[in-house]
């Protein structure tokens, strides 16, 4: 954010958060002073910082406190929140790593690939500079870009991509950069900004901070009301709507709309304050494939403890370990390993499709005013609960969207195949102790896995033909033994264990957790019905389904 919108935003939010929880049915201001304080005291335990103090000091205060000593305390302890939350925006250091261009992002994302380096040696001991890693051989950035561009110039656009790992932000960081975009807002968890490198241009390149180990509404509150402010203000930012990365590695089904609602919520604001220069307000879907993920062992360990409850919050994975993100980039990249982003097709607060003019389509084909949505009587209205239902529908629609731009990889279909064998060939194992324990088969014999390869590829390609889903290059013309062994090349470049190996003319896992992450990528395109499996995964895939075995 820019120094001179900085204050005004936090006064607007400070305000907008305190009036509306004075105005609460039936709330009591100390009650709501004393749940911060328990709260924030509570996630503090054991520790003796300025923050305690902070908070002990509230604490001791509270209870005498007048009405009016109790208001003040409120909006100390919003501003608190805001300050907190707020991100900066230095343009010397946008400046900077623009002018350098390529140089200095091949150098982020590649992570000083040795193999790159030495490639350009050649012309280095010729007198030339170094050749540094290209990061244009391994992002390919696709789908409707040129209608983000020309939407960005009718109005204010919250990308909403899928979440894979915390590399998506600096992924789609340089994507924008690529495609001429400024930065937009985002937010990162507080623990990334640990990671020296991450956290200086997170920092300085539109990151606010969220901090997800706070558990007080105040504070939710206070968050999304700053991301509410930004968008009135014309601040372009990204949300993810998965809410965090995904456990189980499966494309997101069941999104958190709390962000996403403050989309509908700006563009009546401004309707009714009339203070912004672009009212028009464009949600924008996108989605991430990676051949690996950095933290896909900590992730799918997380997901099968207990599916997923055990640690909601990880503060101390690969992401967090300079050194892992190096390795993780060098074995990526000297694979000529490609990570896809694509755009998806846009769409206004209420869940139309909107043309490449920002014209507003709705389902019959015909162009609507979107201001229609939010009007009752020829007056623009707040609604709660009419807000919350748009933003319901515009949820359906991108879960749809991430379907159907999602680029699938080797590595997910080769995992998906071994996977669904394996369970053929364990009938009577349940899936969580296949997993875990393995079966009375636990290898496959390579012929078996090209065969399986081989129909999944077929079925897959007849859905990518009807716009169902996108697939990589590997997919689109390759042979099942090409697939594999692209597979195979990357699951034994990176990982502790492989997911998938070989071993002579058998293949099998050497970490069957990691193989269930891979394959569940391809959950929701119903490629286990031929076997006449169940779908590994519950509908929303948050998790496994309670019966995973065969149909009936």
């Amino acid at each position: 954010m820019r120094a001179a919108d900085k204050e005004r935003i936090l006064t607007d939010v400070i305000s907008h958060v305190v009036e509306q929880q004075l105005a609460r049915p039936a709330a009591r201001l100390d009650e709501m002073v004393a749940d911060s304080i328990y709260h924030e005291l509570r996630r503090l335990k054991g520790e003796h910082t300025d923050e305690s103090a902070f908070w002990g000091e509230l604490k001791r205060g509270v209870g005498q406190a007048s009405e009016r000593e109790l208001q003040s305390t409120l909006r100390r302890i919003t501003r608190r929140y805001a300050e907190e939350i707020c991100g900066r925006f230095d343009e010397r250091v946008y400046d900077a790593v623009t002018r350098a261009g390529e140089p200095v992002m091949g150098l982020l994302l590649n992570a000083f690939s040795p193999k790159r380096l030495v490639e350009g040696l050649p012309h280095l001991l010729a007198g030339g500079l170094p050749t540094l890693p290209s990061v244009d051989r391994n992002i390919v950035v696709q789908g409707a870009t040129d209608t983000l561009h020309r939407l960005r110039q009718r109005g204010t656009i919250v990308l909403v991509p899928t979440h894979v790992s915390h590399m998506d932000a600096i992924v789609v960081g340089w994507a924008l950069w690529k495609m001429g975009l400024p930065p937009f807002l985002y937010g990162a968890g507080l623990n990334l900004f640990s990671n020296p490198v991450l956290g200086f241009f997170m920092r300085n390149l539109g990151a606010y901070t969220v901090d997800r180990r706070k558990t007080d509404p105040l504070y939710k509150a206070v968050l999304k009301e700053y991301a509410q402010a930004t968008l009135e203000n014309g601040y372009d930012n990204i949300f993810f709507p998965g809410g965090t990365r995904s456990r189980s590695g499966a494309l997101e089904k069941k999104l958190k709309l709390g962000l996403m609602g403050t989309g509908v919520a700006a563009y009546t604001r401004n309707l009714l304050t009339r203070k912004a220069t672009r009212e028009r307000l464009f949600i924008v879907p996108a989605t991430l494939s990676f051949q690996l993920v950095l933290e896909a062992e900590t992730l799918i360990d997380d997901f099968l403890q207990e599916q997923g409850k055990s640690r909601y919050i990880i503060t101390d994975d690969e992401a967090t370990k300079p050194r892992r993100v190096a390795d993780f980039f060098t074995q990526l990249f000297s694979l000529d390993s490609k990570i896809s982003f694509t755009v998806g097709r846009p769409m206004d607060p209420f869940g139309n499709d909107v043309d490449d003019d920002g014209n507003s389509i709705d389902r019959s084909g015909r162009v609507v005013d979107p201001r229609s949505y939010v009007m009752r009587n020829g007056e623009v209205v707040v609604d709660a609960q009419r807000d919350a239902e748009f933003t319901r529908e515009v949820g359906e629609r991108l879960t749809e969207a991430y379907a159907r731009d999602t680029v699938l990889q080797a590595t997910h279909v080769c995992a998906h195949a071994a996977l669904l064998l394996l369970r053929l060939k364990n009938p009577q194992t349940d899936l969580m102790r296949l997993l875990r324990a393995g079966g009375r088969v636990d290898d496959l014999p390579l012929s078996e896995l090209y065969a399986e390869v081989d129909r999944q590829l077929v079925e897959l390609r007849g859905l990518a033909a009807r716009g169902g889903v996108r697939l990589a290059p590997a997919l689109q013309s390759g042979g099942a033994d090409d697939v594999v062994t692209e597979a195979l090349r990357h699951f034994a470049s990176y990982h502790k264990a492989a997911a998938l190996q070989r071993v002579g003319d058998r293949v099998s896992s050497a970490e069957r957790g990691l193989l269930f992450y891979y394959s569940n990528r391809l959950e929701g395109f119903r490629l286990e019905r031929a076997l006449g499996l169940r779908p590994a995964l519950a509908p929303d895939h948050r998790s496994i389904a309670l019966n995973s075995g065969r149909s009936a």
